[in-house]
């Protein structure tokens, strides 16, 4: 290790990433440094000389990253500078024994699978990049929106519903779980469509093989809609715009420290948070 990029978050506390990037520079000798605080100028040459990306933040921060690097195959290693951190490999008490296996190359890289987004805007076709979900919604107030899925070019049904969100194993955890999908162990190659507050009850979530394309469209013919990559992009869309969801052709990397413990992070991060809100008995 090398050469690294580190992606700054700044709108978090300061102290806390100087005293992170300052560490990394004390504690791994013979080490190039490039900051970053706005990677969407990232180009190929740098990810030549790039071997990881450290990001220094939450879960949003790495998938803003994931969104802009993933295409280069430069692996991503997370720092938990946030509230909850389930996508990050270290919490800042982690750090020494963190960077000390790095060094010692006591560490893996996980796949994960991440989603291509098409739409046709104003007669162009824009393409974006989700690591955990694409959401279709309907805006604040507004009425029940009902929406046509084709998968691989058939018609699978109509659907009405505040909206749909089409995740991968990674967003399982996220928006789709709070709607009611299924956990998925994040290195499976799958994709899950789960409808936000459908009316028919017997619409749920539908689970597709990874290489299955899906197509959806606005049937309300006056209503507009938001369209929601990973939280971090949105915009407007309408009966116009149909909207194509794939599999990307590359991974997102992700660096898992040895010793990593998938099932104790989903404990600590997801099921017991729920706990939260019981209060005293």
């Amino acid at each position: 290790m090398r050469d690294i990029g580190i992606n700054v978050n700044s709108s978090k506390d300061k102290k806390l990433t100087n005293y992170v990037i300052n560490f990394i520079r004390q504690n791994v000798k013979n080490l190039n440094i490039k900051l970053y605080d706005n990677l969407e100028n990232f180009t190929f040459e740098e990810a030549k000389n790039t071997e990881m990306m450290v990001v220094l933040g939450g879960d949003g921060t790495i998938l803003s990253t994931a969104q802009v690097i993933s295409k280069f195959e430069v692996p991503i290693l997370g720092i938990n500078l946030g509230h909850l951190g389930f996508l990050t490999s270290a919490e800042i008490s982690e750090l020494k024994e963190a960077f000390k296996k790095l060094s010692n190359k006591k560490f893996y890289v996980e796949d994960r699978l991440m989603l291509e987004c098409s739409v046709n805007l104003n007669n162009e076709i824009k393409t974006y990049y989700a690591l955990n979900e694409i959401v279709i919604s309907k805006k604040t107030l507004a009425r029940i929106l009902e929406y046509s899925l084709y998968i691989d070019e058939r018609f699978y049904t109509n659907i009405a519903a505040d909206g749909i969100i089409i995740s991968t194993p990674t967003g399982s955890t996220a928006y789709s779980l709070s709607a009611g999908g299924p956990f998925v162990y994040p290195t499976m190659d799958l994709i899950e469509i789960t409808p936000i507050c459908p009316l028919s009850i017997g619409i749920r979530t539908m689970i597709l093989p990874s290489n299955s394309n899906i197509n959806v469209s606005l049937r309300n013919k006056y209503e507009t809609a938001y369209l929601t990559l990973d939280g971090q992009t949105s915009f407007e869309i309408s009966s116009l715009n149909h909207i194509n969801v794939k599999e990307a052709n590359f991974k997102c990397k992700l660096i898992r420290i040895e010793d990593y413990d998938y099932f104790k992070v989903l404990r600590k991060k997801i099921i017991s948070r729920t706990k939260e809100c019981e209060g005293d008995k």
